[in-house]
This record gives C-alpha cells, structure tokens and sequence, in this order.
C-alpha cells in the first residue's frame, strides 16, 4: 500500500450554472515533503467548513484503482487530485479500507473515519452532469483519515496498517447501506458496531436502524 501523490489546492472563486461559488476541489500534486496538521494538509484550505474538512475530514483519500475505470468513462486522462483527494492511494480502496483502521504515514499515523460524500462541485470539476452522484452509485467514493499523530509526509511513504477493529466493518459496507440496501437490518447492525465512525455517518445509520 503506497502514498503515490500528496495534492493540495486553495479554495477559488468559478461559475456553476450560472452562480457564483467558492470551491477547493482543483488540486495539485507537490512533491516535497508536507506536514500534516489534526485539521488538515499543509498548503491545503476548503471553501465550505461544513461540509468539508475539519479533524474527521482532515484529509481526503481517493484510490489510484478507479482512475482507469473513469477515464475509459469520461474519455480522458486523469491527473493525481482529479478528484479533489489530498491522497491518492494505492492498495487499500473502500473494500479494503475498514472503519477504524489506524495506518502509518510516514511520520503520521491516521484513521479512517467515513466515506466521502462527494457534492455537485464534483460536476462542476469534471463539467459532468451528476458526477457526484455517479460516484456515490458505484461506490468508487474515497474515504477521510482523522489525524491521531501529526508529522510529515512524502510521496511513495508507505501505508503501514497498525491497527485493524475486529468488526469488519469497511467504507465499502458503509456506502452500500447508506446508498442501496437502506433496509439491511443485519448490516446496519454490524455497522453500529464501529464506534469510530464520524458522529454524524453514525447517527443517520443509526436512525435507520431504528425506523425498520
């Protein structure tokens, strides 16, 4: 499992079907060294704090793997960051990645804390019509990392996993029972198990547990 880009970007100012709107998504590889803060990548910044960003959203992970299956989609070649990722990762996609999992980053070490849900400036990133939602039907989604030790970080670290919870629960599990199988009983049952999903992802699960 590798570190294979480091991306970062500040929020600009573009157009969106008309109206005015702030975005960080356009993201560029660096190739020194970076420090990585509880909040988030050195050099990097979000335009909306409230759906982006902050210690559970500190950094964003897109894998390398769905990079081929979008660019046979979209007809076009895609950089590192095309997604607006902080991370682009090689060897741990949301089938792998499990809710909890502590991994170590060069001098950090992180957590996987939720998937990401991706909004339209996805769309607007790609000039696609319901990208973001795209995303989120197959799953190819990314993930966050919370920051439990800060540190520096560099391309080709590997991506060392210290720590595995034993419920099994993975991002890929989480994006189906939010997005497909809203009535899995058992499923959400394994899901509330994993404690160390972000308090909101939990909650909304969790109600609809409850509501069955």
């Amino acid at each position: 499992m590798k570190l294979l880009s480091i991306n970062v970007g500040k929020p600009i100012e573009t157009d969106y079907k008309g109206k005015n709107i702030e975005t960080g998504i356009y993201k560029k590889p660096v190739s020194e060294k970076v420090y990585v803060s509880r909040e988030q990548v050195e050099g990097d910044g979000q335009a909306d704090l409230v759906h982006h960003g902050g210690s559970e959203k500190a950094i964003c992970v897109y894998p390398k793997e769905h990079y081929s299956y979008w660019e046979k989609k979209l007809q076009c070649q895609l950089k590192p960051g095309a997604f607006g990722e902080n991370f682009t990762v090689s060897g741990v996609d949301e089938n792998e990645a499990h809710i909890g999992d502590i991994y170590r980053i060069g001098e950090t070490r992180v957590q996987v804390s939720l998937p990401r849900q991706p909004c339209f400036k996805l769309a607007k990133k790609f000039e696609v019509d319901n990208m973001h939602l795209f995303v989120m039907e197959n799953g190819y989604s990314g993930y966050y990392l919370r920051v439990l030790e800060e540190g520096y970080v560099k391309e080709e670290d590997d991506i060392v996993v210290e720590h595995r919870p034993s419920h099994g629960v993975t991002v890929a599990l989480i994006n189906r029972l939010t997005y497909h199988d809203k009535n899995d009983r058992v499923g959400l049952e394994q899901a509330m198990l994993a404690k160390e999903l972000s308090e909101s992802w939990y909650n909304k699960l969790s109600k609809q547990l409850s509501a069955l």
